[in-house]
């Protein structure tokens, strides 16, 4: 073998040498635009009262949010005259307690559509709920249909799945919609038939940001309300729902008269109205399917001791598909 030959040869080895150990310490390939690392935010809707009135005029600088007590920078603050649309899904209770008092409960659900939707900005869609779970009109702005999905209801089922019809509202509904997302729940009694269970129902509300009312019929004067007696509240159902509420910054109310039941939907619809909107990049943006506490409060120590804030305290950190 000539010394031209050798030197090709040994050339060659070196190379294929030098290949396999830039393979054994190269360095990750950066990212391109398609690939970046997205972040996530949480977005707050916030209501603040002065007893029973709503208050207004508040600024980003009022507030400061903590997540598992750490300080989280603001990253967008609306207030009502710049609110995204409300999209809210009336959820009506048919199973069979219901029976006696169906007409009160779609005259109260006709009449809380038409104060809280926002001409040409938001949409109502309305379902039932029993045995089985109906949507009777997808999202519109226009009542005149929705007016006739409510009146179609004419009969009740066998069972209540109240759980399995927030579950199955807020993932197919509410998920995608570009706004603030709203679930009122009219009901009078315990789920009885659901898959779901609370906690079920609290998760997948707070996975897509959605808000959570409750209107109960159960309570009121015998002779009041056909089919509704007298008696007391705040049994196991009802504790149920008020913690299905407030775990997503909602209220329930419990009412079994109209002129009540009307003063409730008049209060969520002002509410709904009124609401800060904040948003927050959470400092942690690991996945890490934690719940996470969540506290909304005052920087300064007088607005703390006069006004109340309310709003959804905890989420759980799990990746979703949400716009």
């Amino acid at each position: 073998m000539n010394k031209i030959a050798r030197i090709v040869i040994f050339l060659s080895v070196l190379a294929l040498f030098s290949g396999a150990l830039a393979a054994q310490t190269a360095t990750p390939t950066p990212p391109t635009g398609n690939e970046q690392i997205k972040t996530f935010e949480v977005r707050l809707p916030v209501t603040v009262l002065l007893k029973k009135e709503l208050v207004s005029g508040l600024l980003p600088s009022d507030f400061q949010i903590l997540e598992d007590g750490v300080p989280q920078e603001i990253t967008s603050f609306t207030t009502d005259k710049k609110n995204p649309p409300v999209f809210v899904g009336v959820l009506m209770d048919t199973s069979p307690s219901t029976a006696g008092k169906l007409a009160f409960s779609k005259e109260a659900a006709k009449n809380f559509l038409y104060t809280v939707l926002q001409l040409r900005k938001d949409k109502a869609a309305f379902m039932t709920f029993d045995h089985q779970i109906n949507l009777l009109t997808d999202f519109t702005d226009k009542t005149d249909v929705l007016d006739k999905a409510v009146d179609g209801v004419k009969k009740t089922g066998s069972q209540t799945a109240l759980y399995d019809a927030v579950w199955q509202f807020a993932d197919e509904k509410l998920r995608n919609v570009p706004g603030r997302r709203v679930i009122v729940l009219i009901t009078d009694g315990d789920d009885t038939f659901s898959r779901a269970d609370l906690n079920d129902a609290i998760d997948i509300a707070q996975r897509t940001e959605t808000t959570i009312f409750g209107i109960s019929t159960k309570a009121g004067f015998l002779g009041s309300v056909p089919g509704v007696e007298a008696g007391t509240v705040k049994d196991k159902g009802d504790k149920f729902l008020t913690e299905l509420c407030e775990q997503t910054g909602g209220e329930a109310f419990f009412t079994g008269d109209m002129i009540a039941l009307e003063r409730a939907f008049k209060k969520i619809s002002e509410e709904l109205k009124s609401q800060y909107i904040l948003t927050y990049r959470p400092a942690n943006q690991n996945y890490d399917g934690r719940t996470r506490k969540i506290e909304v409060r005052f920087t300064d120590k007088e607005k703390a001791d006069k006004y109340k804030i309310r709003t959804k305290t905890s989420y759980r950190a799990i990746k979703d598909s949400l716009k």
